[in-house]
Protein backbone atom coordinates (compact mmCIF):
# COMPACT_ATOMS: atom_id res chain seq x y z
CA UNK A 1 0.00 0.00 0.00
CA UNK A 2 0.99 3.47 -0.57
CA UNK A 3 -0.16 6.58 1.43
CA UNK A 4 -0.03 10.03 -0.22
CA UNK A 5 -0.02 12.94 2.57
CA UNK A 6 -0.66 16.91 1.71
CA UNK A 7 1.72 19.05 3.84
CA UNK A 8 2.00 22.93 3.83
CA UNK A 9 4.71 25.22 5.07
CA UNK A 10 2.17 27.50 7.17
CA UNK A 11 2.84 31.07 8.58
CA UNK A 12 3.15 31.67 11.89
CA UNK A 13 2.34 35.14 13.58
CA UNK A 14 3.49 37.03 16.58
CA UNK A 15 0.76 37.86 19.15
CA UNK A 16 2.10 41.68 18.18
CA UNK A 17 1.98 42.61 14.51
CA UNK A 18 0.56 45.16 11.78
CA UNK A 19 -1.41 44.83 8.71
CA UNK A 20 0.43 45.77 5.85
CA UNK A 21 -2.09 46.65 2.76
CA UNK A 22 -3.77 43.06 2.58
CA UNK A 23 -0.70 41.15 4.24
CA UNK A 24 0.86 41.05 7.74
CA UNK A 25 4.15 42.71 7.08
CA UNK A 26 6.89 40.00 6.58
CA UNK A 27 8.74 41.03 9.62
CA UNK A 28 5.92 39.80 12.14
CA UNK A 29 5.72 36.40 10.40
CA UNK A 30 7.45 33.05 10.69
CA UNK A 31 7.04 29.86 9.26
CA UNK A 32 6.02 26.45 10.38
CA UNK A 33 4.65 22.95 9.43
CA UNK A 34 0.86 22.74 9.18
CA UNK A 35 -0.27 20.92 12.66
CA UNK A 36 -3.08 19.09 10.96
CA UNK A 37 -1.09 17.85 8.30
CA UNK A 38 1.50 16.95 11.36
CA UNK A 39 -0.99 14.55 12.53
CA UNK A 40 -1.99 12.87 8.95
CA UNK A 41 2.40 12.55 8.67
CA UNK A 42 2.14 10.28 12.27
CA UNK A 43 -0.80 8.30 11.46
CA UNK A 44 0.84 7.31 7.78
CA UNK A 45 4.24 6.32 9.29
CA UNK A 46 2.78 4.51 12.24
CA UNK A 47 0.51 2.81 9.05
CA UNK A 48 3.90 1.94 7.48
CA UNK A 49 5.85 0.80 11.36
CA UNK A 50 2.90 -1.67 11.77
CA UNK A 51 3.80 -2.89 7.73
CA UNK A 52 0.05 -1.69 6.56
CA UNK A 53 1.93 0.32 4.49
CA UNK A 54 5.12 0.09 2.08
CA UNK A 55 5.67 3.38 1.19
CA UNK A 56 4.79 7.15 2.55
CA UNK A 57 4.98 9.94 0.17
CA UNK A 58 4.22 13.76 1.31
CA UNK A 59 3.49 16.50 -1.65
CA UNK A 60 3.38 19.83 -0.88
CA UNK A 61 2.84 23.07 -3.16
CA UNK A 62 5.41 25.59 -2.27
CA UNK A 63 8.95 27.20 -3.33
CA UNK A 64 12.24 25.90 -2.35
CA UNK A 65 12.47 28.62 0.19
CA UNK A 66 9.80 25.81 2.62
CA UNK A 67 12.07 22.55 1.92
CA UNK A 68 13.87 22.72 5.12
CA UNK A 69 10.12 23.25 7.07
CA UNK A 70 8.57 20.21 4.78
CA UNK A 71 11.43 18.31 5.41
CA UNK A 72 10.39 17.15 8.83
CA UNK A 73 7.68 14.98 7.24
CA UNK A 74 10.99 13.43 5.71
CA UNK A 75 12.70 13.22 9.70
CA UNK A 76 9.35 11.89 11.24
CA UNK A 77 9.31 8.80 8.57
CA UNK A 78 8.28 9.70 5.21
CA UNK A 79 9.94 8.13 2.62
CA UNK A 80 10.16 10.67 0.15
CA UNK A 81 8.75 13.74 -1.11
CA UNK A 82 7.39 15.83 -4.28
CA UNK A 83 7.56 19.54 -4.28
CA UNK A 84 5.13 21.33 -6.87
CA UNK A 85 6.33 25.09 -7.85
CA UNK A 86 6.35 27.42 -10.86
CA UNK A 87 7.15 31.03 -12.09
CA UNK A 88 3.20 31.22 -12.94
CA UNK A 89 2.45 30.53 -8.87
CA UNK A 90 4.82 33.27 -7.96
CA UNK A 91 2.29 35.65 -8.52
CA UNK A 92 -1.06 34.29 -7.12
CA UNK A 93 -1.92 36.02 -4.05
CA UNK A 94 -4.31 33.14 -2.89
CA UNK A 95 -3.74 29.36 -3.56
CA UNK A 96 -7.57 28.74 -3.49
CA UNK A 97 -9.17 24.88 -2.95
CA UNK A 98 -9.69 25.00 -6.77
CA UNK A 99 -6.06 25.86 -8.08
CA UNK A 100 -5.02 23.64 -5.19
CA UNK A 101 -6.88 20.99 -6.14
CA UNK A 102 -5.89 20.91 -10.12
CA UNK A 103 -2.25 20.68 -8.58
CA UNK A 104 -2.44 17.50 -6.73
CA UNK A 105 -5.24 15.77 -8.83
CA UNK A 106 -2.38 15.12 -11.45
CA UNK A 107 0.03 14.37 -8.50
CA UNK A 108 -2.26 11.55 -7.29
CA UNK A 109 -2.46 10.57 -10.89
CA UNK A 110 0.56 10.13 -11.13
CA UNK A 111 1.58 8.12 -7.81
CA UNK A 112 -1.64 6.43 -7.49
CA UNK A 113 -1.23 5.94 -4.08
CA UNK A 114 -4.25 3.65 -2.31
CA UNK A 115 -4.45 6.40 0.50
CA UNK A 116 -4.41 10.12 0.57
CA UNK A 117 -4.05 11.58 3.86
CA UNK A 118 -4.71 15.75 4.44
CA UNK A 119 -4.95 18.30 7.33
CA UNK A 120 -8.40 18.71 8.13
CA UNK A 121 -7.61 22.53 7.62
CA UNK A 122 -4.61 24.55 7.27
CA UNK A 123 -3.47 27.18 10.17
CA UNK A 124 -2.93 29.83 7.75
CA UNK A 125 -5.47 30.66 5.56
CA UNK A 126 -8.15 28.00 7.31
CA UNK A 127 -9.42 26.31 3.81
CA UNK A 128 -10.98 23.48 5.28
CA UNK A 129 -12.18 21.63 1.65
CA UNK A 130 -9.01 20.76 -0.15
CA UNK A 131 -9.11 16.95 0.88
CA UNK A 132 -13.08 16.54 0.07
CA UNK A 133 -12.73 18.25 -2.93
CA UNK A 134 -9.54 16.52 -3.87
CA UNK A 135 -11.36 13.36 -3.21
CA UNK A 136 -14.11 14.39 -6.22
CA UNK A 137 -11.87 15.80 -8.48
CA UNK A 138 -10.39 11.68 -8.47
CA UNK A 139 -12.67 9.53 -7.79
CA UNK A 140 -12.23 8.32 -4.58
CA UNK A 141 -14.11 7.65 -1.34
CA UNK A 142 -13.45 10.05 1.43
CA UNK A 143 -14.23 10.59 5.11
CA UNK A 144 -13.57 14.23 7.28
CA UNK A 145 -12.11 15.50 10.49
CA UNK A 146 -11.45 11.86 10.96
CA UNK A 147 -10.31 11.18 14.57
CA UNK A 148 -9.54 8.37 14.59
CA UNK A 149 -8.39 5.29 12.35
CA UNK A 150 -8.50 1.20 12.46
CA UNK A 151 -5.00 0.30 10.74
CA UNK A 152 -6.31 -2.88 10.06
CA UNK A 153 -6.67 -2.00 6.13
CA UNK A 154 -5.64 -5.31 4.55
CA UNK A 155 -9.37 -5.80 3.64
CA UNK A 156 -9.46 -2.63 1.37
CA UNK A 157 -11.73 -0.74 3.65
CA UNK A 158 -10.80 2.03 6.34
CA UNK A 159 -13.12 2.12 9.68
CA UNK A 160 -13.08 5.28 10.80
CA UNK A 161 -14.50 7.30 13.32
CA UNK A 162 -15.62 10.94 12.18
CA UNK A 163 -15.89 14.12 14.70
CA UNK A 164 -19.27 16.32 13.51
CA UNK A 165 -21.17 19.10 14.82
CA UNK A 166 -22.53 18.97 18.83
CA UNK A 167 -19.84 16.48 19.87
CA UNK A 168 -20.99 13.55 17.87
CA UNK A 169 -19.36 11.14 16.49
CA UNK A 170 -19.96 8.50 13.46
CA UNK A 171 -18.48 5.36 12.64
CA UNK A 172 -18.40 4.65 9.05
CA UNK A 173 -16.70 2.35 6.43
CA UNK A 174 -14.88 4.13 3.41
CA UNK A 175 -13.58 1.64 0.54
CA UNK A 176 -10.15 2.13 -0.03
CA UNK A 177 -8.92 4.07 -2.58
CA UNK A 178 -9.60 6.59 0.35
CA UNK A 179 -8.79 10.40 0.86
CA UNK A 180 -9.52 10.97 4.31
CA UNK A 181 -8.96 14.27 6.29
CA UNK A 182 -7.43 13.82 9.62
CA UNK A 183 -8.09 16.48 12.77
CA UNK A 184 -5.73 16.88 15.50
CA UNK A 185 -5.59 14.60 18.69
CA UNK A 186 -5.88 11.27 16.65
CA UNK A 187 -2.07 10.52 17.53
CA UNK A 188 0.66 12.01 19.66
CA UNK A 189 2.86 13.39 16.69
CA UNK A 190 6.85 12.26 16.95
CA UNK A 191 9.54 14.85 17.56
CA UNK A 192 12.01 14.52 14.78
CA UNK A 193 15.27 12.73 15.96
CA UNK A 194 18.52 13.95 14.91
CA UNK A 195 19.11 10.91 12.91
CA UNK A 196 16.14 10.97 11.60
CA UNK A 197 17.08 15.06 10.48
CA UNK A 198 20.16 13.58 8.77
CA UNK A 199 18.42 11.26 6.93
CA UNK A 200 15.88 13.84 5.92
CA UNK A 201 18.63 15.59 4.10
CA UNK A 202 19.43 12.13 1.63
CA UNK A 203 16.26 11.35 1.31
CA UNK A 204 14.75 12.45 -2.53
CA UNK A 205 12.81 15.18 -2.80
CA UNK A 206 11.32 15.29 -6.46
CA UNK A 207 10.75 19.23 -7.85
CA UNK A 208 7.96 19.55 -10.15
CA UNK A 209 6.33 22.50 -12.40
CA UNK A 210 3.00 22.69 -13.72
CA UNK A 211 3.88 21.59 -17.18
CA UNK A 212 5.77 18.58 -15.38
CA UNK A 213 2.89 17.43 -14.33
CA UNK A 214 0.29 18.25 -16.81
CA UNK A 215 -1.44 21.39 -15.08
CA UNK A 216 -2.24 24.68 -17.22
CA UNK A 217 -1.08 28.08 -15.78
CA UNK A 218 -4.44 29.54 -15.92
CA UNK A 219 -5.84 26.88 -13.92
CA UNK A 220 -3.85 28.10 -10.82
CA UNK A 221 -5.71 31.82 -11.02
CA UNK A 222 -8.16 31.01 -8.66
CA UNK A 223 -11.53 32.25 -8.31
CA UNK A 224 -11.19 34.18 -4.83
CA UNK A 225 -9.80 37.22 -4.05
CA UNK A 226 -8.59 39.11 -1.25
CA UNK A 227 -9.67 42.39 -0.71
CA UNK A 228 -9.02 43.47 2.59
CA UNK A 229 -7.46 42.32 5.98
CA UNK A 230 -7.98 44.08 9.30
CA UNK A 231 -7.86 43.12 12.64
CA UNK A 232 -11.65 42.14 14.31
CA UNK A 233 -12.80 44.87 16.96
CA UNK A 234 -12.50 43.25 20.32
CA UNK A 235 -16.48 43.03 21.39
CA UNK A 236 -14.97 43.68 25.18
CA UNK A 237 -12.57 45.28 26.97
CA UNK A 238 -10.42 42.83 28.82
CA UNK A 239 -8.71 43.98 32.50
CA UNK A 240 -5.76 42.75 33.76
CA UNK A 241 -4.71 42.68 36.97
CA UNK A 242 -0.81 42.30 38.14
CA UNK A 243 0.28 41.01 41.23
CA UNK A 244 -0.26 38.07 43.23
CA UNK A 245 -3.48 36.25 44.15
CA UNK A 246 -3.54 38.44 47.60
CA UNK A 247 -3.10 42.01 45.51
CA UNK A 248 -5.51 41.31 43.36
CA UNK A 249 -8.78 39.77 44.67
CA UNK A 250 -10.05 43.02 45.84
CA UNK A 251 -9.33 44.56 42.73
CA UNK A 252 -11.32 41.62 41.28
CA UNK A 253 -14.01 41.71 43.74
CA UNK A 254 -14.79 45.64 42.95
CA UNK A 255 -15.23 44.90 39.36
CA UNK A 256 -17.13 42.00 39.67
CA UNK A 257 -19.33 44.53 42.18
CA UNK A 258 -19.18 47.06 39.63
CA UNK A 259 -20.78 45.07 37.01
CA UNK A 260 -23.29 43.67 39.02
CA UNK A 261 -22.20 39.94 39.31
CA UNK A 262 -21.41 39.95 43.21
CA UNK A 263 -23.13 41.71 45.74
Amino acid sequence: MKILVTVKEVATVEDEFEIEGTEIADRYLGADLNEWDDYAIEEAVQLQEEGVADEVVTVTIGPEDCEQTIRQALAKGADRAVRVWDDALEDVDLLDVGAKTAILREVVAEEEPDLVLTGVQSGDDSWGGTGVALAEAVGYEWAAVVNSLDHDLESGTASVRRELEGGVEELTDVELPAVLTIQTGINEPRYASLRGIRQAQRKPLDVQSLGDIGVDAGAVEGRVELTDMYEPESESDVTVFDGSAEDTAGQLADLLRDKGVAQ
